[in-house]
């Protein structure tokens, strides 16, 4: 599923491609994954789009009046691309984008001067593909109090690479989250933007099992908790922006440590890596070097 490293690139991508066109065309191709009516879809054509951004797990595109927000789920992508290319197949909405007079000032440094941006005369879309349609694309009209399940003001809690998620924070946040530590990183009212694949990977960072009970941390496994959440995120965001565009619908895992390489070798310790599936989700770690 999209994590908070994949949804990070995608954002800061869409937004320097995009920021200052008009909606030229909006639809629904996979009208399930849609939650809204026909005529708010339409009403998006003409709004000129003013940002691209994410939280957690989701990613909102903000236009002169209206949201539309993505939560991707297990199966969603997005893609950028040409009116002229074909469509992947399951593609549930389309954004068609008119030309714009220049770039957004506030574009991320590594996508200035990017090969793969559309030049800012050309039309583009953004094509979302959900096969299984778990994903959702909620439209919000301006003034609408339509709830997006997941992002309300309760939830979710602090992104894992918001600046503001101090260590101070953390060690009072986690005292107030029992069970076992997978669970916990997955828990997005704890963090936000944290799944399946980034929790292997933050765990053997931290060289903690992914089964043992937050209350069995010692203090200063805590703030190495942390640590390795905070460098996890940040090393894979900085892979992924080299690596991901122009096919934002590819999700690049590859350069994992651990997680879904059960069988492989542990880089850090040559023990072989253990790998468990429960309830469809794989978990991956390495019981040589994780305590």
């Amino acid at each position: 599923m999209p994590e908070l490293p994949d949804l990070a690139v995608v954002a800061e991508a869409f937004h320097v491609a995009l920021v200052g066109r008009p909606v030229s065309g909006a639809r629904a191709p996979g009208p399930l994954a849609v939650r809204g009516t026909p005529a708010e879809l339409e009403s998006l054509v003409g709004q000129r789009l003013l940002a691209v951004h994410h939280r957690g797990k989701f990613l909102t595109f903000e236009l002169d009046g209206d949201r539309l927000v993505f939560n991707p789920m297990l199966t969603g992508r997005f893609q950028l691309a040409a009116p002229a290319v074909p469509f992947p197949s399951k593609t549930a909405v389309v954004l068609s984008f008119g030309p714009r007079e220049s770039p957004p000032p506030d574009a991320a440094k590594w996508t200035r001067g990017a090969n793969w941006l559309p030049a800012d005369g050309d039309p583009v879309e953004v094509r979302y593909r959900d096969p299984t349609q778990m994903g959702k694309a909620y439209l919000l009209p301006a003034g609408s109090n339509r709830p997006v399940p997941g992002l309300t003001d309760e939830e979710p809690g602090p992104d894992a690479d918001d600046p503001e998620l101090t260590l101070e924070d953390w060690r009072s946040r986690i005292r107030r989250h029992p069970g076992e530590l997978k669970n916990l990183l997955r828990n997005q009212s704890f963090v936000a933007g944290i799944g399946n694949a980034y929790s292997d990977e933050i765990l053997h960072a931290a060289r903690l099992l992914p089964f043992r009970k937050r209350s069995s941390l010692a203090p200063e496994e805590v703030d190495e908790l942390h640590a390795a959440t905070r460098k996890t995120i940040r090393d894979a965001i900085e892979v992924l922006r080299a690596r991901v565009p122009p096919t934002f619908e590819q999700q690049v895992r590859d350069f994992l440590a651990v997680h879904n390489k059960g069988g492989s070798a542990c880089p850090r310790c040559g023990t072989r890596i253990s790998q468990v599936k429960a309830g469809g989700f794989v978990t991956s770690y390495c019981r040589g070097c994780q305590r």
